[in-house]
């Protein structure tokens, strides 16, 4: 069945052609205004990694990679389901200092995700990561940066629109910073979903700061986080409220990453301690790798949100079930 939502009287605001011109304004001008926001450098990046490596990605700790044998390297490959720990080994590798960072084109397959308007298994963005001092560590360095990433987006939008008369989205670039502790406060009898939609109603920019830990009334978290790249008490999702599906609309999952002390506790607040012997969390855990701040920022999101599409196979190639291609073809909407 599919969970596919299509707006009362929505239409596709531009034709594929114009799709396509405008998809690709938006990629290459954000790209330009988030290396100038944040200091980074355009690196070339692993689209797999050794399975052995704990480089990959553990998501929730259920989701399976893509996984492969190399025969003639002697060693199974998996897709990445994201770049959040192989970003902090490559500013190690490439010498990069502090207040100097890398931005890449992320491509992933996360099999397991649950197709709908918003969710596709073919995963792309822009995967950042920036050397910061012990100093930084520390929640206004964390809103700093979010209000730079939220001017660069606000910025994209505009030039877009100058570019695309018909397209009109309006971007709030001012940011409210709460917790998700403070929401479930607000609205205990919520779901987190719930609470995300009813804050962005209010702010329609929010920054909704400290997932991963359990929360103190539900006692679970308010969503999944993997316990060993950012640090649960300095992270958090950049929402935006998306007019066209009226819901709250994350466009960026990042964070200030786990130390040697915010990695051993999360680890074990997960049952997760075995990962301590893995070479990646062996670097981290001997102070080896460099303090880092970073993220993800999707670029189908993007590109859905600035102009204004229900579904994102309007703005990406993927793969989806026979009930949602039906559906969309039923109300005129094109799935590329």
């Amino acid at each position: 069945m599919s969970k596919v939502i299509i707006p009362q009287g929505y239409h596709t605001p531009l034709s594929v052609y114009e799709m396509q011109r405008a998809i690709e304004f938006i990629k290459s001008n954000f790209q330009v205004n988030l290396g100038q926001a944040l200091n980074l450098r355009r690196v070339s990046a692993a689209l797999f990694v050794d399975e052995n490596s704990g480089l990959n990605d553990n998501l929730n700790g259920v989701e399976r990679p893509v996984s492969f044998d190399i025969p003639d390297v002697g060693a199974n490959g998996q897709v990445v389901h994201s770049l959040a720990k192989w970003k902090r080994l490559a500013l190690k590798r490439y010498e990069f200092n502090v207040g100097k960072g890398l931005f890449t084109d992320m491509n992933a397959i996360r099999r397991d995700e649950e197709v709908d308007n918003l969710h596709s298994i073919y995963v792309d963005q822009w995967d950042w990561e920036k050397v910061i001092s012990r100093e930084d560590r520390n929640e206004q360095y964390l809103r700093q940066t979010v209000r730079a990433i939220v001017g660069a987006v606000v910025e994209t939008n505009d030039a877009l629109q100058i570019a695309f008369p018909s397209l009109h989205t309006k971007l709030e670039r001012e940011v409210y910073f709460v917790t998700t502790q403070e929401l479930e406060d607000r609205w205990p009898d919520y779901t987190p979903k719930e609470r995300e939609d009813a804050i962005c109603r209010e702010h329609r920019t929010v920054f909704l700061m400290q997932i991963g830990d359990n929360l103190k009334r539900s006692g679970k978290p308010h969503d999944g986080r993997a316990p060993d790249y950012d640090d649960w008490s300095l992270n958090g999702d950049i929402l935006m409220w998306n007019e066209v599906l009226q819901r709250s609309f994350e466009i960026s999952s990042m964070g200030i990453r786990v130390d040697e002390d915010s990695m051993r506790y999360q680890l074990h607040a997960r049952g997760c301690d075995e990962r301590s012997e893995l070479p990646f969390h062996k670097m981290l855990l001997a102070g080896e790798l460099p303090l880092t701040i970073g993220g993800g920022i999707g670029q189908s999101r993007l590109c859905m949100l600035m102009i204004g599409t229900c579904h994102i196979g309007e703005v990406q190639a993927s793969l989806w079930d026979q009930a949602t291609l039906d559906a969309c073809r039923d109300a005129g909407v094109m799935i590329l």
